[in-house]
């Protein structure tokens, strides 16, 4: 049987509002019956970003609903969750986040094929107005050309 990455959520505002810059997969660390509400797709990234507090690297503001069937063993939804880094690598963020309009930014949360929850992490650069507007433009342009190219070859 052939395992693949199964998406539990993306984080699409983060590509409207940041210019991604390099990427990271973290582990995270999960209580109680989380894991079971991610296989449920219960999770919300949209307001969720990463601070490094005494050299580990915490992701803030990550829902992941109650399991429905859940007891005693069901935690608090909106608390702070560990993520799993190597030193190197949390070295780099918090090198990285140092300059000044930079951020560690959830791209992606997801089953790895080993059927473990990992977080596809990102530095990433706020975008100001213009850029969103370029970068809307571009995108828009590109989807004419496709629907062009499509027609062309009906």
């Amino acid at each position: 049987m052939k395992h693949e990455e199964k998406i539990i959520a993306k984080n699409k505002r983060a590509f409207h509002e940041y210019e991604v810059l390099d990427r990271f997969e973290a582990g995270i660390e999960l209580k109680g019956t989380e894991v079971r509400s991610l296989r449920d797709n219960n999770c919300q990234l949209t307001d969720a970003f990463v601070t490094i507090r005494n050299g580990e690297a915490w992701l803030h503001n990550l829902h992941i609903a109650p399991f429905v069937n859940g007891n005693i063993n069901n935690v608090d939804s909106d608390r702070k969750r560990k993520l799993l880094l190597h030193k190197k690598e949390i070295r780099q963020l918090q090198e990285a986040v140092k300059e000044k309009g930079m951020a560690i930014v959830p791209l992606k949360m997801y089953f790895a094929k080993n059927a473990l929850v990992k977080v596809e992490i990102a530095i990433a650069r706020g975008k100001k107005l213009f850029d969103k507007r370029a970068s809307m433009a571009a995108r828009d342009s590109r989807r004419e050309i496709e629907r062009a190219l499509k027609e062309r070859s009906r």
